[in-house]
Order: C-alpha cells, then structure tokens, then sequence
C-alpha cells in the first residue's frame, strides 16, 4: 500500500509536468490548442463550479484509474481560482482561470507568508508524533530524551502515535482488527508496541522515555513482541498493569491517537507545507508545540530553543546548552 501511494504520487507529479509544459506550449505559442473548450463553457464560473471541472479534469486524464480524490475547498486568489484536494492522504492544490479554460499546476509567491511564531504559554505543551520502528521518528525520540530530561516538569512532553486504516494486507499482518481500522506502516508488531509505549506513557509516565530508548536499541519491528517483556522488566515497568491496558484500552487509545492526528493543526512555516497555513499530521515524526506544528531542524538543542521560545517567562536554564552527542535527527519521515 505504501509503494502504491507513492507510485500514484508520482505518478500524478510526473503526468502533472508534463501538462505544465503543454500549457506553457500554448500560451506561448500560437495556435497551440487550450484545455477543455470542448464543455463549450463561456464567460466566468463560480468558483465552485470551476474546481468540480478541475477535478473532472485531474480525474480522467492525469490520474490512475484507482487514485482516490476529494474536493477539500476553492478559493479566488489574485484573479484566479485556488482549487484544494486531497489525493490519498496527501493535500494538494491547483489554479484554475475564472473561465475555467485554463488549468496552473503550480505557483510561486513572490511575497510568501512570514514565519509564525509560536504561542506562549507558562507551561509549553509538546506532542512528538511519531510511528514506534520508523527510523526518523526514532532518531527524533532520541533527540528529545534529553529534553525532556533538562526541562524535567517545567514542560509538558508526550509521545503520540501514527496509524492508518487499510494499510498493507490489512489484518492479521498490519492491523489489529478485522475491519482494518486500525494498522500501521511498518506491522503488527510496530502497533502493539505502539500501544503498549501509549499505556506506559498512561501509567508510568516517569518510565516511559528509558523503555522507549531501550526499546530502540534492542529491537526491531519483527521481534519487539517476544523482546518487551523483558526489556520493560529492566526498566521496572509493571508488566501486568501494562499488558491489562494493552488488553483492555487498545481500541480507545488507537481511536484517540487517530483524532489527534487527523486534525488541522496551524503550521511554523507555510512555505514548508506547499504554502497551506493549516496542515494534518504528515509523518513520523512531527512535532507540535502549544498546538502549532514546528517546522526546524531537530536537534536536541533545536527542540530546546524552540521551547524556550514558547514560554512566557523562560526559566533559567535556558540559557545553558544540552549535550547532544548522538542526538541530532536527520531530515526525512516515514509517511
């Protein structure tokens, strides 16, 4: 399913191009011939109307027959109409003229928005989303370790997790139900262990971030659930209390991770969101700081002075640098 998706990204991308060099063909070149005269439509549309003609378009000429749209909204913007759509998780947008003539792939703002900054507040509230065995997200946890170690109870921390409906070959292998509610990208074993950091977080919070690293560590998606046990024991995890939750909690925690992931959440930097100033969760791992997706490097430093940067009178310590040897995560996510 994920090469899939990708594919038929690229895929529209790609076929997208190429479209973009005809219409440049045709406003250049005389007698070029110009999109969609046959609907005989004159004069302007409604904008409305102009995005559902968009979309016809997009849908049987440029798309694979399977790819899955949906209208998301329209807009006029400097004299032309902003048509938003989401293609398979993924938020797009095309131009389209008043007349509905003439379909723009892309644009460019020479006047782009300006960086947000992020709100203050006195106690900073933090959520980390991340999948449990995709690697940027792991290198993104082990990058905040020492966050949280330094702020300690002057900020609020969580990890939230990333799942999926329909992935893979669905249940047993990547969902956890029979209806293929609930999956995730890398399997079975990457949600239950996804699950089971959740219930840590919920119970033993003090615990989490030493059984999270150490899971890290020691195991992989393929064998995390004949290895957690034993790792959980180390960190002195209650094992009962943990496999209860797993066992009696798991839909409301996946059903709750899912809505917080799903929503629009205000961006850092629109430029970095294909200038959208409100965004879903993209991939592991995103960061959201007092509700607001940041957009930086992700550095344990970086995560730091981010934070700093949200309070409403920051403590002392941040002045002082965190060591970070190791901890600097790479660019990249797992979506």
């Amino acid at each position: 399913m994920e090469n899939e998706k990708r594919l038929s990204t690229v895929y529209i991308g790609g076929i997208l191009a190429i479209l973009l060099a005809i219409l440049l063909y045709q406003n250049f070149v005389p007698g070029a011939f110009s999109f969609n005269k046959s609907t005989g439509i004159s004069g302007e549309l409604s904008k409305d109307d102009a995005a559902q003609k968009a979309m016809t378009y997009i849908r049987e000429n440029l798309a694979s027959p399977d790819t899955e749209f949906s209208l998301t909204g329209s807009d006029e913007k400097n004299g032309v109409y902003e048509v938003r759509f989401d293609v398979m998780g993924q938020n797009e947008k095309v131009y389209v003229t008043k007349d509905g003539n003439i379909l723009f792939l892309n644009s460019f703002d020479m006047n782009p928005p300006a960086e947000e900054a992020l709100a203050k507040t006195d106690k900073p509230e933090i959520g980390l989303f991340v999948m449990a065995f995709c690697p940027y997200g792991n290198q993104a946890e082990t990058a905040m370790k020492p966050v949280v170690d330094f702020f300690g109870d002057r900020v609020d921390i969580k990890l939230h997790y990333i799942f999926y409906s329909d992935y893979g070959t669905g249940y047993p292998d990547y969902c956890i139900d029979k209806e293929n509610q609930y999956c995730s990208m890398h399997g079975i074993q990457e949600l239950n262990q996804g699950i089971r950091e959740l219930c840590v977080q919920e119970y033993q919070p003090d615990k989490l971030w030493s059984f999270v690293a150490a899971i890290n560590e020691q195991t992989t998606a393929q064998d995390v659930d004949n290895k957690w046990e034993s790792i959980a024991q180390g960190v002195k995890i209650d094992l009962e209390k943990i496999k209860q939750c797993e066992a009696n909690e798991a839909t409301n925690l996946l059903a709750q991770e899912v809505g917080l992931a799903n929503q629009q959440y205000p961006v850092q930097n629109p430029a970095s969101h294909n200038g959208l100033e409100t965004d879903k969760i993209a991939g592991s791992p995103t960061l959201i700081i007092n509700g607001t997706i940041y957009d930086g490097a992700r550095s344990a430093n970086d995560y730091k002075n981010a934070i700093c940067s949200t309070f409403n009178n920051p403590p002392a310590e941040c002045e002082q640098e965190i060591n970070e040897s190791g901890s600097t995560a790479n660019s990249g996510s797992c979506e």
